[in-house]
């Protein structure tokens, strides 16, 4: 959580005191929410929904991928990413990548096989991949393109905003991500089809509530449509967001400055203007280097955050993909020639660099004193590393 106030508070107990906190009704805060983010975004349509992980399901069913799929994901992102290729009945295929610890390019267009239908390019950290070397690949073997924009809200690539550059895009509004209402997450597409097919499995009685269409075929899903609490909150984070990550990016620039004078190296950005600067990240020569390093900055190896990194997904690792066999999409006959290679040695490239990568996260509250400090501690534990 980044940054939450008063007016989120004023903003939620209004919500309260109306009794309106289901979301279907005339000037409702989601409605209002999703209109007011898919003109941010430069899109035509926004639907909210209870997660970053159900938006990234929403977004592949929305496109139509299913049984028989093979969806290319990067080896560094939170599980959610595969488990959202599953959710559709599709098969996750691992792909390595670069320094940036974003989707590399190049393994992308070696990874590519006869049922390769779909790219996830994850934007990793709020840093953007590289989408116009994914998109050439993408385009030369008519690949859709999912954009998991959950940990890059706010953020851009070459002045487009980071999820519109795809044929869907996800993003999340949990706890931890740069605009919040605690849980929640939003799928954006300009295909009016997929958003109707992304409507329906996010709420498949929405047609109740808003009427029936005749080019919309209803099917069953799971509920995990947004409360008007969640889109009240939205709205006020709405008006944070630019402010916030215009802060932060001048907070890394400072940071960025000093560490290089320092001797370190940083990590790689694809578009550092457009990046959401939630973190700065140094790479080293050796993992030894590494741990000492964020031992004494303060940091995180990207290899050690304990859930991002596919050797950590152990349900996929070992192929359980459903509570019951026959809904396994390891288990469909119509996925038996999809590839499903999930052993912990299978992106070795990108182990090597996540061993080898620190990152330290930055704060949008901080003063100009703790940036100084931080950039002291920094300096410092350079000097102990680097000698």
């Amino acid at each position: 959580m980044l940054e939450v106030g008063q007016k989120e508070i004023d903003a939620v107990a209004k919500v309260i005191r109306s009794g309106q906190m289901f979301r279907y009704h005339a000037g409702g805060q989601c409605e209002r929410f999703e209109q007011r983010y898919a003109e941010m975004l430069g899109v035509r349509h926004v639907c909210m929904t209870s997660s970053g992980t159900t938006a990234l399901t929403a977004a592949m069913v929305g496109l139509e991928i299913g049984p028989g799929d093979e969806v290319i994901v990067p080896s560094h992102t939170y599980m959610a990413t595969a488990v959202a290729v599953l959710a559709a009945g599709a098969i996750p295929v691992l792909c390595d990548i670069d320094e940036s610890i974003t989707l590399d390019p190049a393994a992308l267009a070696k990874a590519i096989g006869p049922r390769t239908r779909a790219v996830v390019p994850v934007h990793m950290w709020g840093v953007g991949c590289d989408m116009r070397a994914i998109r050439r690949v993408a385009k030369k073997h008519n690949l859709l393109i999912v954009e998991d924009a959950c940990q890059a809200v706010g953020g851009d690539y070459r002045g487009k905003p980071l999820g519109t550059l795809g044929d869907a895009g996800a993003f999340s509004f949990n706890y931890f991500k740069n605009m919040t209402c605690g849980e929640g997450g939003a799928v954006a597409t300009n295909s009016k089809a997929v958003m109707n097919r992304v409507r329906t499995m996010i709420d498949c009685c929405n047609a109740y509530w808003t009427g029936r269409k005749a080019d919309v075929q209803p099917f069953v899903s799971n509920g995990s449509r947004a409360s008007e609490i969640e889109g009240a909150l939205l709205n006020v984070q709405l008006d944070r967001i630019g402010g916030l990550v215009s802060r932060l990016r001048k907070q890394k620039q400072r940071i960025a400055a000093a560490s290089v004078k320092a001797g370190l190296t940083l990590t790689p950005v694809h578009n550092p203007e457009g990046e959401c600067a939630t973190q700065i990240s140094y790479l080293f020569e050796t993992p030894a280097q590494a741990d000492r390093f964020a031992e004494l900055a303060g940091g995180t190896v990207t290899g050690k955050t304990g859930r991002h990194t596919y050797t950590e997904w152990d349900a996929i690792l070992a192929r359980r993909g459903s509570h019951h066999p026959a809904l396994d999409p390891f288990r469909l006959p119509a996925n038996q020639k999809c590839r499903m290679e999930y052993g912990r040695d299978v992106c070795k490239a990108s182990l090597d660099i996540l061993a080898r990568t620190v990152m330290i996260g930055l704060n949008p509250r901080a003063k100009a004193a703790d940036v100084t400090a931080k950039i002291r501690r920094i300096a410092g534990a350079a000097q102990a590393v680097l000698r």
